[in-house]
């Protein structure tokens, strides 16, 4: 998604989808340096923005300080898809870059990530089912589109 559509991008899916955790750690770490992993059941999140940089609320209190000090691209989303297997266990899907993530043949997403590296950092907003997209311009035809979240269908 284009950077200068991240505060947009985000308050949107904040506000239209629900969303279910909330993971902080530091790059490179492997998952050793989880600084926030929690979960958003009977929770709100939000955040706020100001010169000091992007702050993230649950329930209105602090629980990460962004300085954006180092941010580098936008927000992406990847979607949680599982296809069925003979065993009952199902596969995850990964799509290769320019696939279409309203493919019909693709399974309907379980879960949406929101996700950016900021100040040295990897967040992930897991929502539950799709954030819906659409086609907002292309960064490098003809395979990689930048997208836009939009309210889900009514």
């Amino acid at each position: 998604m284009p950077k200068k559509l991240d505060r947009k991008n985000l308050r949107l899916c904040i506000d239209n989808y629900k969303a279910e955790r909330l993971y902080i750690r530091l790059v490179g770490s492997m998952g050793g340096t989880v600084k926030v992993n929690e979960s958003l059941e009977g929770k709100t999140l939000g955040f706020k923005k100001d010169k000091s940089g992007l702050f993230l609320l649950v329930d209105s209190n602090e629980v990460f300080h962004f300085p954006l000090k180092r941010y580098d691209k936008g927000f992406s989303v990847a979607y949680e898809r599982i296809e069925p297997t003979d065993d009952g266990i199902g596969r995850m899907i990964m799509l290769s870059t320019g696939e279409d993530p309203y493919d019909a043949k693709l399974p309907e997403p379980r879960r949406s990530f929101l996700r950016n590296v900021l100040d040295e950092h990897l967040i992930e907003i897991f929502f539950k089912g799709r954030i819906h997209l659409k086609f907002h311009s292309w960064w490098q035809e003809p395979h990689w589109k930048y997208w836009t979240a939009v309210k889900p269908p009514s």
